[in-house]
């Protein structure tokens, strides 16, 4: 069983930047993609970021050019670097695993608040 949890939210003010952090308890090698969601109350879970093996990148159309993932595979890590923050960013963000076996293996992070003040 893999477990994932992130660290790294709080509050911080509209334009500033934050940087969230989500580790692995199994080789991250074997995690063939991860990534980051977002939930704000009322909304569903929605995708902000994911890379997979390989180097594959998607982006939200809503965060492109603001936020930045990165991976690092040595330390079971997956980051994601949070730029000109915006209000409507506010959500509780949660980290994302997926193995493509068959059938694929999907893990959650508990979440972590993300609270952009105007």
């Amino acid at each position: 069983q893999v477990q994932l949890v992130e660290s790294g939210g709080g509050l911080v003010q509209a334009g500033g930047s934050l940087r969230l952090s989500c580790g692995a308890s199994t080789s991250a090698s074997i995690i063939h993609e991860m990534g980051w969601y977002r939930q704000a109350p009322g909304n569903e879970r929605e995708l902000v970021a994911r890379i997979i093996s390989g180097g594959s990148i998607n982006y939200a159309d809503s965060v492109k050019g603001r936020f930045t993932i990165s991976r690092d595979n040595a330390e079971n890590r997956v980051y994601l670097q949070m730029d000109s923050l915006k209000p409507e960013d506010t959500a509780v963000y949660y980290c994302n695993g997926v193995r493509f076996t068959i059938p694929r293996q999907y893990y959650w992070g508990q979440g972590t608040q993300v609270t952009v003040s105007s």
